[in-house]
C-alpha cells in the first residue's frame, strides 16, 4: 500500500444473512485529506464505516488501515489499532451522567497513564478548540443539539487519532450549529494532520469541507471525486443526489406491479 494512503479498502463485499449489503467496494483515503461517503438511506454507508472499524467482517475483500489488516487482526491487536482511531457517533453519544468535562477526560483516563494536572490541560485545550470551555462543568441535558455535538467532537479528538471516523455528524443541526461543527472538524483535522472519513447526507457542507467524495447505490460505488468534480457530474445518481431531484436512478415509488392491475375503476369511478 502506498505511504500515502491511511485507509485501503480492497473490493470488499457484504451481507447480511443472504442479502447483499456492499459489492465490491473499492476506496483509498489518503493520509491527512476529508473523504466523504454519501448515499441514500440504506445504501451501506454505515455498514461500511463498521467495517473500516473493525466492528464488522467483510464476507469478501478486506480493510488496510496504515499497512494493517483489519479484517485479520484478532481481538488484541484490534483493540491497539482502535487505540489509534476515533468515531463520533451520530448524536455524540455522551454519557448522560457526566460533566462535560468528565466526558472528554474519559478517553485519556481509559487508555493512558496521565496524571490528572495533565488530564486537566488536554481537556480544557481540546474544550477549548470547540468554543466549550466554559460549560466544562455543565452536564449533557443542559446542552443544545449543537452544543453536545462540540463536545463530542472534544473527545473525539483528545487523544490526536489517527484516524476519525464520523457518522451522520450534521443530523438534526440547525443551519448555524451545521456550519459551526462542519467548520471545526475541517480545522481539528488539518490542526491534528489527522485523516477523516465523514459519512453524511448533507450534500453542502460536505462539498464545502472535504477533499473527495465517494457515492453508494444499492451497495456499489457509482460516482467519485472532488467537490468540483462532483458539482460537474454528469453521473445521473450523482446529479439526482447533489441537487435534491425527484426523478432519477433513485425512484420516488417502492416497487410495484402497474397501479391498473391494483386500481380497477368502474365506469362510474367506484373500486371493483
Amino acid at each position: 500500500m502506498p505511504e500515502d494512503i491511511l485507509v485501503d479498502v480492497q473490493s470488499v463485499s457484504f451481507s447480511y444473512d443472504r442479502s447483499p449489503v456492499l459489492k465490491g467496494i473499492r476506496m483509498r483515503v489518503p493520509r491527512g485529506k476529508m473523504v466523504a461517503i454519501m448515499g441514500a438511506s440504506g445504501s451501506g454507508k454505515t455498514t461500511l464505516l463498521r467495517i473500516i472499524g473493525g466492528q464488522l467482517r467483510p464476507s469478501a475483500g478486506g480493510v488496510y488501515i496504515a499497512g494493517h489488516a483489519v479484517h485479520e487482526l484478532d481481538s488484541a491487536d484490534l483493540y491497539r489499532l482502535r487505540r489509534r482511531m476515533s468515531m463520533l457517533y451520530q448524536h455524540g453519544a455522551l454519557f448522560t451522567d457526566l460533566t462535560v468535562y468528565e466526558n472528554v477526560a474519559f478517553p485519556l483516563r481509559e487508555q493512558t497513564k496521565f496524571g490528572e494536572a495533565m488530564i486537566r490541560d488536554l481537556v480544557l485545550m481540546k474544550l477549548e478548540a470547540v468554543g466549550m470551555r466554559g460549560a466544562h462543568r455543565l452536564m449533557p441535558a443542559e446542552l443544545s443539539g449543537g452544543m453536545a455535538r462540540r463536545v463530542a467532537l472534544a473527545r473525539a479528538v483528545v487523544l490526536d487519532p489517527l484516524l476519525v471516523m464520523y457518522d451522520e455528524p450534521f443530523a438534526g443541526l440547525d443551519p448555524i450549529a451545521l456550519a459551526v461543527i462542519g467548520q471545526l472538524i475541517r480545522k481539528l483535522n488539518d490542526a491534528l494532520g489527522a485523516t477523516s472519513i465523514v459519512v453524511s447526507h448533507d450534500v453542502v457542507e460536505s462539498l464545502s469541507i472535504v477533499d473527495y467524495l465517494y457515492f453508494i447505490s444499492e451497495g456499489v460505488i457509482v460516482g467519485e471525486g472532488t467537490p468540483d468534480e462532483i458539482r460537474r457530474s454528469p453521473m445521473p445518481y450523482v446529479r439526482q443526489f447533489v441537487n435534491g431531484e425527484i426523478d432519477g436512478p433513485v425512484p420516488f415509488h417502492y416497487p410495484a406491479r402497474p397501479y391498473a392491475v391494483d386500481v380497477r375503476l368502474a365506469p362510474g369511478g367506484g373500486h371493483v
